[in-house]
């Protein structure tokens, strides 16, 4: 079985790597982090020229129609650059939710503006810091009316379409939400990671539009998609991160000789590959499975994500250490690596929460002995 990618995505890949490279180097990261915009306007309009917000949007809404094996890769080099734009919300989510649910007047409305990137999406499903389970949702929607406050929403401050998480007559659902709308009141937050806005959303009588067929089993469906995609953005993010301390660390002398000819060092560097492989080895089997449909994309997907998590992290981590006490500095970039990571392990559940539902994914699936996964976390 063959889980590597065709020459055609691997062109698309490095095509994208290199428009990135001319035009969000990491001091465009920094540019954001630091400044008053929320996200670089110019790079979400460059790569709307590109067709990466419409990757997986057919063509009929004016999408490249490619694929998600396409946007996995896409992803990969978005993480790698630390692109501060409001692309996984948007595209992994928003994007994602109203392709598969919405009926044909919401992709109608939507999916252009969303492919062409004159529309920004974002997910609105936590009501407060370390939510995750849907029983926690406390917003309503009756009548067509959304009524609650979620906080904090990626990109909030910015998007102008939202997929919003609501009970409506004890049943959980998906609405969309025009944010440029009535009823609708947007306050900034501040973020870990400055490079990516955060904001409250408080809905009073907004109008809401149901997805249709976005029950529970539905919204767990589409965050196993987004999972596997993030998880591709996390392992570009962490193999650059990683190229970066190697390079640092080879050009770092002490006692005559460079850092990294000492035996401690390479042998921590060594763990950090392996859990950068083992995460890219997880993802590609996780893409490989939302492609083709496997069954075991449940258990892909949460492993996929846990993986990507915790290389992510823990590179950034080893990262600032292996940099000594400039690795603590403004100046140099390891922080923007962990702002980043941390960041991204908080969106989509955390990866406590993805254990704990990867066991208990894999517990139902030995009850009834299917679904079972190869890949290991």
């Amino acid at each position: 079985m063959n889980f590597d990618f065709s020459d055609e995505q691997k062109l698309l890949q490095q095509t994208a790597r290199d428009y990135l490279e001319a035009h969000s180097p990491l001091a465009t990261c920094r540019e954001i982090l630091e400044g008053d915009q929320p996200y670089a306007a110019e790079l979400w309009k460059g790569a709307a020229e590109m067709g990466w917000q419409g990757a997986v949007v057919p063509e009929q809404y004016g999408g490249a129609e490619f694929g998600h094996l396409e946007l996995a890769m896409i992803a990969f080099e978005v993480g790698r650059a630390l692109a501060p734009i409001p692309f996984g919300p948007s595209v992994y989510v928003a994007t994602e939710a109203i392709l598969r649910f919405g009926s044909d007047a919401q992709k109608d409305a939507w999916l252009p503006k969303l492919a062409d990137g004159s529309a920004i999406g974002t997910f609105a499903f936590t009501e407060k810091p370390g939510q995750n389970a849907v029983a926690d949702v406390a917003a309503s929607v009756s009548g067509g009316a959304l009524s609650g406050t979620k906080t904090p929403v990626s990109d909030g401050d910015v998007a102008n379409v939202a997929v919003v998480a609501a009970n409506e007559g004890g049943a959980l659902g998906l609405y969309v939400v025009d944010l440029d709308g009535a009823g609708v009141s947007h306050a900034a937050l501040d973020s870990f990671d400055m490079s990516r806005s955060q904001a409250q959303l408080t809905f009073d009588g907004a109008a809401a539009e149901k997805l249709a067929g976005a029950d529970e089993a539905g919204i767990a469906k589409l965050l196993d998609v987004a999972a596997v995609l993030q998880a591709f953005e996390q392992v570009g993010a962490a193999e650059r991160a990683l190229e970066i301390t190697k390079e640092f660390i080879l050009g770092r002398y002490a006692f005559g000789k460079p850092i990294a000819a000492n035996q401690a060092i390479k042998h921590r560097m060594a763990d950090l590959w392996c859990k950068v492989e083992l995460a890219r080895s997880n993802a590609y089997y996780a893409a490989w499975a939302l492609s083709t449909g496997d069954p075991e994309l449940c258990t892909a997907a949460a492993i996929a994500r846990i993986s990507a998590c915790e290389a992510f992290e823990d590179t950034t981590v080893e990262m600032i250490e292996f940099h000594g006490g400039v690795g603590y500095t403004w100046e140099y970039d390891c922080h923007l690596f962990y702002r980043r990571a941390k960041l991204l392990s908080s969106q989509l559940g955390t990866p406590k929460y993805w254990k704990n539902l990867l066991i208990d994914r894999l517990v139902s699936a030995g009850s009834t002995g299917a679904g079972q996964t190869h890949a290991t976390a």
